[in-house]
């Protein structure tokens, strides 16, 4: 009998070497992170924790403030809510993606590197507004620049949270689940009070430009504690007075732009609106600026009075006249109009014109935004232009969306009417573009008596052709019969087009002449209703029957044929 040698195990022959279990590569090792000394607090772990978790609340509703504001004002400047808000929002989401990227090579030092990234976001996010709402008014354009800010503030964005990540795993470490548990939920509930606190708070009480520079304020003091106070142990001296400096600094001046910001607003609207801004009101709307002596006539002559709503031209004394003349006297020539509905027209001008035709026994006016209303009622100059139209005891006033009023019809047990002006902003505006949809002109239809006319401001004829024919179409659509006709004669650049400088003298950019012309369709049930002026009618002061047969020429010039209608679930006033 062999024996089996004491090295080798039971089981296993002499003759056989020994088993030897491979060694593991180095590269099948699992990477572990560097362990980092846990942080040197001024107060307990579960104290610190809860003072980063609020840094991270109020960081998220700053950066949500600094994105609702460039949203809004961009649309303010430059129009078409809709396109600048997908612009903002998608840049910015893709930035924030870059940010978190960049800041992977600041963790070894996140708390001067979440210091700074802090003072940065402060500086560009507080003082945005105010730097966008200046190049608009003495450069022009804004889109660029819109973009721009979008994509810095999207990247100081998107690297906070992986400096916090690695704040947070400081003071105590957790599983990584966890820790981006906290984090995101306070990120989130952050970004819900910041959301709320814009159009609720901060518009109302302070405005666009100040609160702005008040939320940067915020966010700068707020990361300046974190890092300056809570994580001051991981700081050199040097990093300490430094990051000290450039705190004090930003908040220096943002709260310096505070006390600057109504001196600046004014030199501001000098420059948009190149004359004497006589009156501003911010509304819960728009805002609402009456300037008196501006040049605003194609020849560059001064056309007296202006009012602008959100930075756009919507009346100018050298030519309102003609304007209103057009869009009323034809419908209200055309047949029976003791009952009128004016839709928007707050401004009271239309109604002037509506309460010149004998016969007319009630009028009333659907208004959005009471302040027009209000200034329409109290302002000397335009007072005079309305002649107190308001006034008159046969018109009721209601605030309301057009939309919404014609769809609950309050006065549904009255009488339908017999004539229905639409006096609205123009249909290229996305936010606009509901009022001349197929739904809309469905309810206004409705609310048309059997020889009712309905009358649509359809925006400039010559300059936007297809969405003047678009909200022809649409009109038909919706069971009208139409006569569209285009006045010509139009002094002011009174129609926002997206991107392009503010219209303050009627020309486009590079000084070249817009055409002037406002395109008008006059609507009824069952036959295309009569393209004239009445007999009976009042005397034409800056619009009369050979204006208006030349009009209706004028108009088919332009037609363009095959378009679709536009709905509320595809809007098509793209030009």
């Amino acid at each position: 009998m062999i024996e089996t040698p004491a090295s080798v195990p039971a089981g296993v022959s002499g003759s056989s070497p020994p088993r030897k279990e491979p060694p593991r590569a180095p590269s099948q090792e699992p990477p572990q992170e560097p362990s980092q000394e846990p942080a040197r607090l001024p107060v307990p772990p579960g104290a610190g924790r809860f003072l980063v978790l609020a840094a991270v609340f109020v960081c998220a509703a700053c950066g949500l403030v600094y994105e609702l504001e460039l949203v809004a004002l961009g649309s303010h400047l430059a129009g078409d809510s809709v396109t600048h808000t997908s612009v903002v929002l998608s840049v910015m989401v893709f930035a924030m993606g870059l940010g978190s990227l960049l800041a992977k090579r600041l963790r070894t030092r996140a708390a001067a590197g979440f210091g700074i990234v802090e003072a940065l976001l402060a500086l560009v996010g507080g003082g945005s507004a105010m730097a966008l709402y200046a190049y608009f008014a003495w450069v022009g354009g804004s889109v660029a620049v819109l973009i721009g800010f979008s994509l810095v503030i999207g990247v100081l964005i998107g690297a906070e949270m992986p400096l916090l990540m690695t704040l947070i795993q400081r003071i105590r470490e957790q599983d990584a689940g966890g820790a981006v548990a906290d984090l995101f939920a306070a990120d989130y509930v952050g970004a819900l009070v910041g959301g709320l606190a814009f159009p609720f708070l901060l518009l109302p009480l302070m405005g666009q430009l100040p609160g702005a520079l008040a939320v940067g304020t915020v966010n700068a003091v707020a990361g300046g504690v974190l890092v300056l106070w809570l994580f001051r142990g991981d700081l050199s001296p040097r990093s300490r007075r430094a990051l000290l400096l450039v705190n004090a600094l930003v908040v220096a001046l943002l709260v310096t732009g505070i006390a600057v910001v109504d001196s600046f607003e004014q030199a501001a609207r000098r420059a948009v609106y190149g004359g004497e801004v006589r009156a501003v009101r911010n509304t819960a709307v728009q805002e609402i600026v009456l300037t008196e002596g501006v040049r605003h006539s194609g020849a560059g002559e001064p056309a007296g009075f202006g009012m602008f709503l959100d930075g756009r031209l919507r009346v100018c004394g050298g030519d309102e006249r003609r304007y209103h003349e057009a869009l009323v006297h034809p419908a209200m020539a055309a047949g029976p109009h003791g009952r009128v509905l004016v839709l928007g027209g707050g401004d009271g001008l239309a109604l002037r014109e509506v309460l010149r035709h004998p016969g007319v026994e009630s009028a009333t006016v659907v208004e959005l935004d009471p302040g027009v209303v209000e200034l329409a009622r109290t302002d000397p100059v335009l007072g005079r232009l309305n002649r107190r139209s308001l006034d008159d005891p046969r018109v009721r006033v209601e605030k309301g969306d057009a939309f919404d009023w014609l769809r609950s019809r309050p006065d549904s047990g009255r009488p339908p009417y017999d004539v229905i002006v639409s006096d609205l902003p123009d249909p290229g505006a996305s936010d606009s573009s509901r009022l001349y949809s197929q739904e809309f002109f469905g309810l206004a239809a409705r609310a048309l008596s059997e020889r009712g006319r309905l009358v649509v401001h359809a925006g400039p004829a010559g300059e936007r052709p297809r969405t003047y024919w678009t909200v022809e179409t649409t009109l038909r659509t919706a069971g009208l019969r139409t006569a569209p006709y285009a006045v010509d004669g139009r002094l002011s650049g009174s129609t926002a087009v997206p991107g392009r400088p503010q219209e303050r003298d009627g020309t486009a950019a590079g000084g070249r002449e817009r055409p002037g012309d406002w395109g008008f369709v006059l609507a009824a049930h069952g036959a295309p209703p009569p393209l004239a002026l009445g007999p009976g009618g009042p005397a034409p002061r800056a619009f009369g029957a050979a204006d208006l047969r030349r009009a209706e020429a004028r108009a088919e010039q332009n037609r363009i044929a095959g378009l679709r209608p536009s709905t509320l679930t595809h809007p098509r006033y793209r030009d």
